[in-house]
């Protein structure tokens, strides 16, 4: 029996505004999709991340300290 076609659920498109992200003002962006509708955008840049999530005017800006915590807690839990 053919197997159906894996539909994507999520689609990434990136736009890079500098090369090398080490110069100022320099940072990828990240539009992420679910089921072909923009649930935000990501920005990554030298000093901190930014998060603009679905129809949001202001972003949320996370160092990387903060970010690194963060991701931290989420997989290996506050003891880890």
């Amino acid at each position: 029996m053919p197997r159906k076609a894996d539909v994507r659920k999520h689609e990434v498109k990136a736009d890079l505004s500098n090369f090398q992200l080490a110069k100022a003002k320099s940072a990828l962006t990240l539009q992420i999709y679910a089921r072909r509708k923009k649930v935000g955008e990501l920005q990554v840049g030298r000093g901190s991340l930014c998060w603009w999530g679905k129809h949001k005017q202001t972003a949320k800006r996370i160092n990387w300290s903060r970010f690194t915590d963060m991701m931290n807690e989420l997989a290996y839990g506050k003891d880890g």
